[in-house]
């Protein structure tokens, strides 16, 4: 599995996704800045990434466009929780989901459970 962090989340939650082993990258530190969400869908399609995002405007892209990629992990609630919460948050449950995101997924995550739809989104 390999993310994209979207910059409305702390890098710090790509660097403890990355000390825990997993492929994570944060926008900032791959110098796409202020990139739009088209730009950052596509970039993830083409290096077989999923976004990681607080964003609920990438699900509704991913709605209009009907694609089946990139796969979305959407945090819900993801400003009630600090970067290393989010981080324990997908950890914990992103084994589970790793079939899913390889299909084409939207995940919405929270502390309260999670809802993974199929893409293309109907």
């Amino acid at each position: 599995m390999r993310f994209l962090v979207d910059e409305n989340l702390s890098p710090l939650v790509a660097r403890l996704l990355s000390d825990a082993g997993v492929d994570a990258a944060h926008v900032l530190d791959c110098g796409l800045g202020g990139a739009s969400d088209a730009e950052l869908s596509a970039i993830a399609v083409t290096e077989g990434r999923t976004i990681i995002s607080a964003d609920s405007d990438f699900a509704a892209m991913l709605a209009l466009s009907q694609n089946v990629a990139p796969s979305l992990v959407l945090l819900r609630s993801g400003d009630h929780l600090r970067p290393h919460q989010q981080a324990e948050l997908l950890l914990a449950n992103l084994p589970s989901l790793a079939d899913d995101l390889a299909e084409g997924v939207v995940v919405s995550l929270g502390p309260m459970g999670m809802r993974v739809r199929p893409l293309p989104l109907r």
